[in-house]
C-alpha cells in the first residue's frame, strides 16, 4: 500500500465512519526524573495524578532511554531514531558553525502530524503556568533541545487552544521536573518553602532511604529530599492538564503519553548508562488503552514516536526504528540498547545492551575515571559534596569504588535483577562468561547496523568547544573551568588517553 493511498483510505474510513474522530496525542515530558513515583513502587511520597493515570491506562516497567541527557534523548525522540544513527549523539551539539543536518528520509514526526491536519504545540499545557509551575501570564515555546537543523513551523503554536474547531492536535506538555530543585543549597530550600506553600508540607530528609553508593550525608539527604518535591509538584502539574482536557470534554479522546527524558540529575544518573541514568516511567491512557494494565517487556523511548503516529492513523516510516509497542503484531524486544557520548567538554563514549536478566556496558575510554572533570556535573553541590567526602577519606569501600575508581573496566556486566543498584561487575566471572559473549556480539551487531558514527573527529571538538564557550559569560569562572577542562581533554586524547 504506497503512503498516498494510505492516507486516502484512511480519510475516507473517517468520513464513512462519522462520529469516528482522529484522536489527539499529548506528551507529558519531564525533565531529570527516574520512576519515582508511588505506582512505581516509590515510598517515601504519594504521587496521587500520575498513580490514577496508572490506573486508568497502562503502565511500562521496563521502559528505557536510549540516552541518558536532554538533548540526545529529545533528539531520538522526536524522530523515532537512535540519537547515534542520525549523528545527534553528541549533547548540545550542530548549534554553532558544526552543523547537523538529519539523514535522507529521516523527519521529526510533527511534520508527518501536520500533513495529516493536527495542530501541533509544545508548551507547559496549561495557559497560567509556566513549565516550572509557576504562575505566568506569558505563554512561551515548550523545550525543543534537537541537536540538528530544524524547521521552527513544525510547531503551530505552544497550546492547543489555537486550533480550528474539531481539529485534533499534537502536544508536547514540556515540565521542568527535577531540575526545579537547582544545583544549590539556596535553591534547595527555595524549593522545599514553596512545597510547603503549595502542598502543605515538604518531605523530611531524615526520612529519605538513598541508593547504597552514596553516602548519608546531610547535603545529600536534603538534595533528594527536594529532588522527591519536585516529583510532587510535577504531579500537582501532570493533574491540572488531566482537569482541563476533562473540562474541555476532550479527556476521553486523548491518548496520553508520560515519561521522563532520562533519569535523576546525580553522580551515577543522568549522563550514564546504569538504571539510574537510563529506566524511565512510561504510562499510557486513552482510546483503545486497556485500564490498569502493567507491562514488563523492554521497550526504548524512541517507540513513542512510533506508537503515536500510529495512534492517529499515519503510516509509520518504514526507517523508523522505533516500533509501534500496541500492535496486534508486535514482536517483544528481546534487547533494549544505549549510548552516551560527550556531554559539554566531558568527551566519553559508552554503549549498552540488555535482556530479560543482564545489562552490559562497553567503556570505550577506560582510562579514565567515571567522575570526570566537567563543568556542569561539578557546579552540583552533591558532586561536590561527594568530591570534598572522597578526599577526607570518610567515604564507604563501596561509595570510593563505584564513584571514584581513577579509571573504568572495558566491560562491565550486570545481573540487574539481584543486583539493582549495579554494583557487583560480573565480567570477569567465567559463571557469566555465556552472557558475556551473547551480549557483547549484539552490542558489536546493534553498532554496525545503526551506523553508530563513534566519537568526533578534534576539528569538530573544537569547533563544538568554541560555540558552547560562547554561551558562558566570559567573566564567569564557569568559563574558566570548561575551557581547562577542554584543554585537558585534548591533551588526554593526545596521550591516548
Amino acid at each position: 500500500m504506497t503512503y498516498r493511498f494510505f492516507l486516502l483510505f484512511t480519510i475516507i474510513s473517517f468520513s464513512s465512519l462519522g462520529a469516528v474522530e482522529k484522536p489527539n496525542i499529548l506528551w507529558i515530558v519531564v525533565d531529570d526524573m527516574s520512576a519515582n513515583f508511588s505506582c512505581y513502587g516509590e515510598e517515601a511520597i504519594t504521587t496521587p495524578e500520575v498513580d490514577r493515570l496508572a490506573s486508568e491506562g497502562m503502565m511500562f516497567t521496563r521502559a528505557y532511554a536510549t540516552s541518558p541527557v536532554c538533548s540526545t534523548f529529545r533528539s531520538a525522540l522526536i524522530t523515532g531514531m537512535y540519537q547515534t544513527t542520525i549523528g545527534a549523539h553528541h549533547h548540545r551539539s550542530g548549534r554553532g558553525k558544526h552543523r547537523i543536518q538529519l539523514p535522507s528520509g529521516v523527519r521529526p514526526i510533527p511534520k508527518y502530524f501536520q500533513e495529516a491536519g493536527y495542530w501541533t504545540c509544545n508548551g507547559s499545557g496549561l495557559a497560567e503556568f509556566d513549565f516550572r509551575s509557576n504562575p505566568s501570564k506569558r505563554a512561551r515555546a515548550g523545550k525543543t533541545d534537537y541537536n540538528f537543523d530544524w524547521d521552527k513551523t513544525m510547531y503551530d503554536s505552544n497550546d492547543w487552544a489555537g486550533r480550528r474547531n474539531g481539529q485534533p492536535f499534537f502536544m508536547q506538555v514540556q515540565l521542568h521536573g527535577g531540575k526545579l530543585r537547582g544545583a544549590s543549597v539556596e535553591a534547595n530550600k527555595a524549593l522545599a518553602l514553596r512545597a510547603k506553600k503549595e502542598l502543605g508540607s515538604d518531605i523530611d530528609p531524615a526520612k529519605i532511604e538513598l541508593p547504597p553508593h552514596y553516602p548519608r550525608d546531610s547535603v545529600l539527604l536534603k538534595d533528594w529530599a527536594t529532588y522527591l518535591d519536585s516529583v510532587r509538584i510535577t504531579d500537582r502539574h501532570v493533574g491540572l492538564v488531566i482537569e482541563r482536557l476533562k473540562k474541555e470534554g476532550i479527556l476521553e479522546n486523548t491518548l496520553i503519553v508520560f515519561f521522563t527524558d532520562h533519569g535523576i540529575s546525580h553522580a551515577r544518573g543522568k549522563q550514564f548508562l546504569y538504571d539510574e541514568g537510563t529506566h524511565i516511567p512510561l504510562i499510557l491512557r486513552g482510546p483503545g488503552i486497556p485500564k490498569g494494565k502493567s507491562r514488563k517487556d523492554l521497550v526504548e523511548h524512541i517507540d513513542i514516536a512510533a506508537l503515536s503516529l500510529a495512534a492517529a492513523g499515519i503510516r509509520i516510516p518504514d526507517t523508523m526504528q522505533g516500533q509501534n509497542i500496541l500492535a496486534k503484531k508486535y514482536t517483544q524486544r528481546e534487547t533494549v540498547f544505549a549510548a552516551r557520548d560527550r556531554c559539554g567538554e566531558a568527551v566519553d563514549r559508552i554503549r549498552s545492551v540488555r535482556n530479560e536478566d543482564y545489562l552490559y556496558i562497553r567503556n570505550f575510554y577506560p582510562r579514565r575515571p567515571l567522575l570526570q572533570p566537567s563543568q556542569y556535573k561539578d557546579s552540583k553541590i552533591i558532586v561536590k559534596r561527594l568530591r570534598e567526602l572522597n578526599l577526607e577519606g570518610s567515604l564507604s569501600g563501596l561509595s570510593r569504588r563505584i564513584l571514584f575508581a581513577p579509571e573504568r573496566p572495558s566491560e562491565e556486566l550486570y545481573d540487574y535483577k539481584n543486583d539493582p543498584w549495579q554494583h557487583n561487575n560480573l565480567a570477569d566471572d567465567p559463571k557469566h562468561a555465556k552472557a558475556l559473549l551473547e551480549l557483547r556480539a549484539q552490542l558489536g551487531r546493534w553498532i554496525a547496523e545503526s551506523q553508530d558514527p563513534g566519537s568526533e573527529s578534534p576539528e569538530v571538538y573544537a569547533q563544538e568547544m568554541v560555540d558552547e564557550l560562547s554561551f558562558i559569560k566570559r567573566d564567569s569562572p564557569r568559563h574558566e573551568t570548561f575551557r581547562k577542562n577542554a584543554a585537558m581533554y585534548k591533551q588526554w586524547a593526545s596521550d591516548g588517553k
